[in-house]
């Protein structure tokens, strides 16, 4: 059941230009689950929404969240999230989310993809797994490869930068070709255009892919309805071919949404 709580911040640093790593001790670390998030309420009470951000890693005794999140800006949540310093309460909802369904990883040669801010949410699924053969391939912008050397601890990393300068030049799909990988059935994170790849190279080659969407998300508890997504069967209870991405997702079976 997911419920407010208020978390203390224990640590906060920029690990890359505008992308922030905050660690919240939080009872919610007890049944975090890797793919799942939590809203992110602001000190100011004119915004009433929480923010959604994805949940990057769980601690070993479950009693802490770690949070990884690009600052938005000026006058945005994550901008006011970005300037909290050691000791401050902050406000949380969660658990929210359905998680990506790891179990289904067991004994098959697997991706872990992660594009952008759709990185972090790749590290606690990789730990959870818990393979050494698990292949993680991740892209950035630049040679600001943030989480790098955690996810040297999970697995095989394989790189990829738009402008070249560290792994395959291009995208996560350049470094799978480049590397000449294969797999049983992929997990990811990421920009729209990348998901939309992933997609189209799981159809080809006859594999599932786990997909989290939330890079669409506003509110992250169904309120604003500017998060759906069409799907290839009926809603149960809205009887369209719509969902939610933030309550019936944020992971979803590639073949059984329209991206």
């Amino acid at each position: 059941m997911k419920k407010k709580v208020i978390a203390r911040l224990t640590s906060q640093c920029e690990i890359a230009p505008g992308i922030f790593d905050m660690w919240l001790e939080t009872e919610l670390a007890k049944d975090a689950k890797p793919g799942q998030f939590v809203g992110v309420f602001t000190k100011d009470k004119s915004k009433l929404l929480p923010r959604p951000i994805s949940i990057c890693e769980v601690n070993k005794e479950k009693t802490a969240l770690r949070l990884v999140y690009r600052n938005n800006g000026e006058n945005t949540g994550t901008n006011e999230f970005s300037s909290y310093e050691k000791g401050e309460d902050v406000e949380l909802l969660g658990v929210l989310g359905n998680g990506f369904p790891f179990e289904k990883a067991e004994g098959k040669k697997v991706f872990l993809m992660g594009g952008g801010i759709g990185v972090p949410p790749i590290l606690q699924l990789a730990k959870q797994i818990g393979d050494p053969d698990a292949q993680i391939i991740v892209g950035y912008r630049d040679s600001k490869t943030f989480l790098r050397e955690d996810f040297e601890k999970y697995g095989r990393v394989y790189i990829a930068t738009e402008d070249g300068s560290v792994g395959s030049k291009g995208n996560v799909m350049n470094a799978i070709s480049d590397n000449d990988l294969k797999c049983d059935v992929i997990y990811a994170c990421g920009p729209m255009p990348m998901l939309r790849a992933i997609k189209k190279y799981a159809e080809e080659n006859g594999v599932p892919a786990y997909i989290s969407l939330e890079e669409h998300m506003a509110c992250g508890v169904g309120a604003c309805l500017g998060c759906v997504v069409k799907t290839k069967e009926v809603d149960h209870h809205s009887h369209v071919n719509n969902a939610r991405i933030c309550t019936d997702g944020p992971v979803f079976l590639a073949s059984e949404v329209e991206i």
